[in-house]
């Protein structure tokens, strides 16, 4: 029906940059919001940040300032940058959609996630 392929992530030096990419495709009639959320070992998966397709945005507090998200509508893509890292980021990143698929839903799609690490 609706997959999610992320792209970006892997290892990066503290108080450095990564970009993190997802594309959604199959049968989409609408993507409502998009964004990522991540999990740490150990901890429950969070919220990073959200945007809606009227481009509002969401964001937790510990990346706000540091991360930006930004999405293309026409492209179904959304993607994630992030500065300043710090080893608390470190993460799986899933990509998030909701979507309507034909004229049902929307229902939430996952990406197969991505790993960020911020060594100490």
């Amino acid at each position: 029906q609706v997959q999610l392929v992320e792209s970006g992530g892997g290892l990066v030096q503290a108080g450095g940059s990564l970009r993190l990419s997802c594309t959604a495709s199959g049968r989409i009639f609408q993507i409502n919001a998009m964004g990522w959320y991540r999990q740490a070992p150990g901890n429950q998966r969070e919220l990073v940040a959200l945007v809606t397709s009227d481009g509002s945005t969401a964001y937790a507090d510990s990346v706000k300032g540091r991360f930006t998200i930004s999405r293309d509508n026409a492209k179904n893509t959304v993607d994630l940058q992030m500065n300043s890292l710090q080893p608390e980021d470190t993460a799986v990143y899933y990509c998030y959609g909701s979507v309507r698929v034909g004229t049902l839903g929307p229902y939430d799609y996952w990406g197969q996630g991505a790993q960020v690490a911020v060594p100490t």
